[in-house]
């Protein structure tokens, strides 16, 4: 089975509508910013984006439930017992860099079949990159074919945190310290960016601790399918957690060890 061949055309499609609809905001005056109850921002373009990719999927033709971040939908805590394959859409992950005019923001899409990712897409428009992969059929970056670093130590790693902000409670900012501290290079990114960075091959370490499904639906099935691996912080391949560690996979159980 190609997932591919089935999911490709919509992914695509959705990515470049997308792409138009947050352009069109981005830097703009006319973005209009609020601010949801827990405190998050967002624009009328996630909600654009979001809209759209629920149409074009219903006009698709093919059976996909949707789950997303403004508009909803069951099962945002666990995959649908009843295995009906779903899209999951973060229409513009990373709203806070986006309405401060930050490049760094993206529409992330994965398609769940019987609780596993079979297709992840990303597409971030200011930075006029997009990756994606399909099950079993290697990850790319704009066509080319990704492979993660074979750095096979820590200590010669660089490493990427959402940073030791109040989110992270006392133990888990030492923790966080501490794995910087055994790398080579570390750094504050966060976001679905820093995750495509270990699947490039261009850092070791990616780390999000407090995300939702749709914040991390493509992103491991793309570091996987570059040669990876990517899981919560007790090694569980979820996205339901609420936190992921990607690694080019030399590295990873000594990440865990430090994290756990």
């Amino acid at each position: 089975m190609s997932y591919k061949k089935e999911y490709a055309a919509l992914l695509e499609a959705i990515a470049h509508e997308a792409d138009a609809i947050a352009l069109k905001y981005f830097r703009s005056e006319a973005m209009q910013i609020e601010r949801k109850k827990d405190g998050t921002a967002v624009t009328q373009a996630d909600r654009e984006v979001e809209a759209m990719a629920r149409a074009k999927v219903a006009a698709s033709g093919i059976q996909l439930d949707v789950l997303g971040e403004e508009m909803g939908g069951d099962g945002a805590t666990a995959a649908p017992a009843n295995g009906r394959a779903r899209l999951i859409i973060d229409p513009i992950d990373g709203t806070e860099e986006f309405s401060r005019g930050i490049p760094t923001f993206g529409t992330l899409m994965g398609v769940e079949r019987d609780g596993e990712i079979v297709a992840g897409f990303v597409s971030a428009p200011a930075l006029h990159t997009r990756w994606w992969a399909y099950r079993g059929e290697g990850a790319y970056r704009d066509g080319h074919r990704l492979h993660v670093s074979n750095v096979a130590q820590l200590s010669g790693a660089m490493i990427f945190t959402t940073g030791v902000g109040p989110s992270k409670n006392q133990e888990m900012r030492a923790k966080l310290i501490r794995l910087v501290g055994s790398g080579k290079h570390g750094r504050s990114l966060g976001g679905y960016w820093q995750h495509m960075l270990v699947a490039e091959g261009a850092i070791e370490v990616a780390i999000d601790l407090t995300s939702k499904p749709w914040d991390l639906a493509p992103l491991g099935i793309i570091v996987e399918e570059a040669g990876g691996r990517s899981t919560t912080i007790t090694g569980a391949r979820t996205i339901y957690n609420g936190d992921l560690v990607s690694t080019n996979g030399k590295v990873h159980d000594e990440v865990l060890k430090l994290l756990l």
